[in-house]
């Protein structure tokens, strides 16, 4: 995922964006109520999400260098507060906004989930307690809509335990540790001196290697974290007068195309108790997705409710997962895919202006792959099956006219889901003797994407 967002992010910016020649173009507009909006200036704020690490252990020894790989996926709430500067410019492309922004966060990301019954076995529990970052930021605003990325320093508090046979790990981690993050999102105002936006972040906190106090055995870590979140800041000494043009018309057909980056965290297990089998762990398909929607809207003064359905391609993928006692002559290395997935939603927004804040839910379905290859009998095979679930998130959508290209029937939007697609249970008959077994997996995404939608009902645009 971490090689792809930064391109569907920028992508993000200029989607949001409005050319410097708004003003020629022949749009109906609502009544203007507002000054000019100005984004300079000082600015504090709250912000609350939630977070999925992707954070990839190797369990080592001297004699076998790639013993065990799996990934610790710590999730969970959080929330924090920001601090910043905005400095506003005029250019070829509209209003570029260069700004500077620090935040601190409590986490409550954990895994205790992950238990390898190896000899002897291997038991993990990690979380993340906090983290911070401070990052530039370079944006393109539409009068009260502001579209950006941004990048910078990052540390956090990780803290890890593994107890094998038994023993815990001596020394205990917990430590800090520093790294770089970058990331993108959409802020729009809400009002006064009030803005609301939407971000998503992705943190790198470094790779370290630590010695168990079990044997020689060495534990090699990757700290890889996701961030979803929405805040709200107040602008000090900002457009105190500020107040939204009349709500856009969002009433009517659209149809458009998305694209965007997705992680899961789908927690699987292989179990045969007449063997001694019993591995719980994670699988963290990662990657790329992209697709289409179709929807209609209602609208009743400013707020608007609606429709919408959408299909996906997916080529999100974990094949680095290798359990049990890989490259020790008995292993059980996976491939998991999300080959693509859908959406059946309802969709409850505002419209601040010509700005709508929403939140949608509703059905999910998608295919889910995996490939087991193992020397253990039995145990090898493909699991392919067609799952239900439910979806449920949050975006913000906004007109879209992009250097003249695009006419006042179009909008952008970025948009957060979460999907979980369920539970599936695979019988299996392990081993020479045909132990009863299963091979178990929940599948859960996090997908943060970008769209752009054709409305067949023109909105009402205000001119900035």
């Amino acid at each position: 995922m971490k090689r792809i967002l930064l391109g569907i992010l920028l992508a993000s910016t200029a989607m949001s964006a409005q050319a410097a020649d708004l003003a020629a173009r022949p749009y109906t507009k609502a009544p203007v109520m507002a000054t000019v909006y100005d984004w300079t200036g000082f600015y504090i704020g709250a912000n609350v999400g939630v977070g999925l690490a992707r954070d990839r252990e190797i369990l080592t020894t001297p004699a076998v260098p790639s013993a065990m790989s799996n990934y610790l996926q710590p999730q969970g709430g959080l929330g924090g507060g920001q601090i910043g500067y905005n400095w506003q410019t005029p250019s070829v492309l509209g209003n570029l906004v260069f700004g500077l922004e620090a935040d601190i966060q409590g986490s409550g990301m954990s895994d205790t989930g992950t238990s390898l019954t190896t000899a002897p076995p291997v038991v993990y529990n990690q979380s993340l307690d906090w983290f911070g970052t401070v990052r530039g930021r370079v944006g393109i605003a539409s009068g009260p809509v502001l579209a950006y990325v941004t990048a910078g320093y990052a540390y956090g508090n990780v803290r890890t335990t593994v107890t094998e046979g038994g023993v815990t790990m001596t020394p205990l981690i917990n430590r800090m540790q520093d790294g770089w993050v970058y990331g993108s999102g959409v802020e729009a105002a809400l009002g006064g001196n009030w803005t609301g936006k939407i971000e998503y972040l992705y943190l790198n906190l470094g790779n370290k290697n630590d010695p168990l106090a079990v044997g020689t055995q060495n534990q090699y870590s990757e700290i890889r974290e996701n961030i979803f979140r929405v805040g709200l800041n107040y602008r000090i000494g900002g457009n105190s007068n500020y107040t939204p043009v009349v709500a856009a018309n969002w009433s009517g057909f659209y149809l458009g195309g998305n694209f965007g980056g997705g992680t899961a965290r789908d927690r699987s297990s292989l179990v045969a108790a007449g063997v001694g089998l019993n591995e719980q762990f994670n699988l963290a398909p990662d990657g790329v997705n992209g697709g289409v929607q179709a929807g209609y809207n209602w609208q009743a003064a400013n707020w608007v409710f609606g429709l919408e359905a959408d299909i996906q391609a997916s080529a999100q993928r974990d094949n680095r997962t290798c359990i049990v006692a890989c490259n020790a002559g008995l292993f059980a290395s996976y491939d998991a895919t999300l080959p693509w997935f859908g959406t059946a939603r309802g969709r409850v927004g505002y419209s601040l202006g010509s700005t709508l804040l929403y939140a949608t839910a509703g059905y999910a379905y998608g295919g889910v792959r995996t490939a087991v290859a193992s020397t253990i009998p039995g145990v090898t095979g493909t699991f392919d099956t067609t799952r239900g679930g439910w979806t449920a998130g949050g975006g913000i959508e906004t007109p879209f006219t992009f250097l003249g290209l695009f006419g006042p029937n179009w909008t952008s939007k970025t948009e957060y889901l979460y999907v979980d697609l369920g539970s599936s249970n695979n019988a299996l008959a392990v081993g020479a003797a045909g132990v009863p077994g299963s091979f178990n997996t929940h599948v859960q995404e996090h997908i943060f994407r970008t769209g752009l939608n054709y409305h067949f009902n023109t909105p009402v645009v205000a001119k900035y």
